[in-house]
């Protein structure tokens, strides 16, 4: 009979956070839409990526092309719909408050202005040499990322990005104990590798100016 392996939570949870998954991704609508706890929200939108990817880089269709198409067929719905609201009684089509809301366009650019200077001052600390180690990772990590990306079109690797983000938080979720113990004795090998490399070679290399001064 098969067993099942249960590590329980002595292992430090990934990216050392304390929270839960949910609250660390804002514990808002958005996190329940990653996690799967809106349903229908989280299907419509992994529905609407298989599309528009099956749309534009399948049967090769013209963004333009499809705009208009939309354009079209949502004037014609709204039409007939308009004007069919007073013969049998249904009320009219409203566009969504959502849509128009001015607070909500304001808060979602400053939202994507706060994650982008928060990304940018990061990156500023890594290159200027404070952590030797990191700066190798991120540059190892950028030319990895170029690689992928070249292998993929820009839509597949956004669609890409998209199923991921609505797939892999999930399946973390669910398998949150098994994931934290691998993930710990990963990081203890590659920690063990890079010890063995900064006390033969990482020590040898100059720092930069912006690098704390190392002692003698």
């Amino acid at each position: 009979m098969a067993t099942t392996m249960h590590y329980g939570h002595s292992a430090p949870r990934l990216f050392g956070r304390e929270r839960t998954l949910h609250a660390a991704l804002g514990g808002r609508r958005a996190a329940d839409i990653i996690l799967w706890r809106d349903k229908r929200a989280s299907a419509a939108i992994l529905g609407a990526a298989t599309a528009a990817w099956g749309l534009f880089e399948v049967a090769e269709f013209h963004f333009l092309t499809l705009v208009c198409y939309a354009a079209m067929i949502g004037m014609l719905v709204f039409f007939i719909w308009t004007n069919a609201s007073s013969f049998f009684n249904l009320p009219a089509p409203r566009i969504p408050e959502t849509l128009l809301s001015e607070r909500a366009t304001r808060q979602a650019i400053q939202d994507g202005h706060r994650r982008l200077s928060r990304a940018v001052e990061t990156l500023y600390d890594i290159a200027c040499g404070r952590d030797i180690k990191m700066f190798i990772l991120t540059v190892v990590s950028l030319y990895i990322a170029s690689v992928i990306a070249d292998c993929f079109s820009s839509l597949t690797l956004l669609y890409l990005v998209v199923l991921g983000t609505m797939t892999l938080p999930a399946l973390y979720e669910r398998y949150e104990s098994e994931v934290d113990h691998l993930v710990a004795r990963g990081v203890h090998d590659l920690r063990t590798h890079f010890a063995d490399m900064d006390s033969g070679v990482l020590r040898k290399i100059p720092r930069g100016a912006g690098a704390a001064a190392a002692p003698k």
